[in-house]
């Protein structure tokens, strides 16, 4: 990958799930280190297109990828050429978002000098979705190239857990719950305020970012933060898209056998496939 720093000072690898059978017979995988990170790259073996899919993988920032998270991306990526890159950031609380979004910058950097911004897809789940986003942020404020888009999958947006409407979904979800969800972003803020838009994009001024395009279910602790995104991107003018899920539960889209999340990742294949919106 362009840009990317060998280093002898690499932390530990997080505990992170392996890249299954599946993927391997039709990608070829390469593992490197960014500012001391792995990071590994799925490049298709055949009919590579030269775009690519920069995924961060929740777990509350202090889990590893899980192999529901590649189900996720075998799927999602399925005969659509693009090329998978999944940094493995430092987790909390030994890691922090500083580090991570350090992290972030550089492989976006490379993928960007390699292909150009608008052959680069930001991606994530929960968490990850919560990185994904807030580097579309960040990448607009600083003035780098926009990325093609951004696919956000039941995203985790604000650390604080303030919308009023949480005590009504809790019920509803049977993963997560508020109390624990304050302490691991407590952890991963590492000092910063929690209401930082990089922390927490659910504050973050989304006009003149790339499509974004939100992936929800109703039974899920973030189901009003999706929607409140959703419609402030709406009032932006964004090119984006709102895909709700009633029954579905967080991070639907890697329960891989249901009809919620195939009908979704079809939808994801398309966006990865086809020209960027405009927003």
């Amino acid at each position: 990958m362009a840009g990317t720093r060998e280093t002898t000072a690499e932390a530990p690898a997080p505990e992170a799930a392996p890249v299954p059978a599946p993927l391997r017979a039709r990608y070829a995988v390469t593992r490197s280190v960014v500012a001391g990170c792995p990071v590994l790259r799925l490049t298709p073996r055949r009919g590579a297109t030269g775009r690519h899919l920069l995924y961060t993988h929740g777990g509350a920032y202090a889990f590893p990828l899980q192999e529901p998270h590649w189900w996720l991306l075998q799927h999602a990526a399925k005969d659509t050429g693009v090329t998978l890159t999944v940094p493995l950031y430092r987790l909390a609380p030994e890691g922090d978002a500083r580090q991570a979004y350090a992290l972030l910058r550089e492989v976006y950097e490379g993928l960007c000098a390699e292909s150009g911004p608008g052959a680069v897809t930001l991606a994530g789940d929960s968490a990850g979705g919560g990185l994904a986003l807030g580097q579309a942020v960040a990448y607009r404020d600083a003035g780098a190239g926009r990325a093609r888009q951004v696919l956000l999958f039941s995203p985790w947006l604000d650390l604080t857990m303030s919308h009023p409407a949480l005590p009504a979904l809790e019920p509803l979800d049977p993963l997560l719950r508020t109390d624990d969800l304050i302490e691991a972003g407590r952890l991963w803020a590492n000092g910063a305020d929690p209401r930082d838009p990089l922390l927490s994009p659910q504050f973050a001024d989304v006009s003149g970012l790339p499509p974004v395009h939100v992936f929800q279910g109703g039974r899920d602790l973030f189901a009003a933060d999706a929607r409140l995104l959703a419609e402030r991107l709406a009032a932006a003018g964004n090119g984006g898209t709102f895909t709700f899920e009633p029954a579905g539960e967080h991070v639907y889209v890697s329960a891989v056998w249901t009809h919620e999340s195939r009908r979704s990742l079809a939808t994801v294949r398309g966006l990865l496939r086809d020209a960027p919106r405009s927003s």
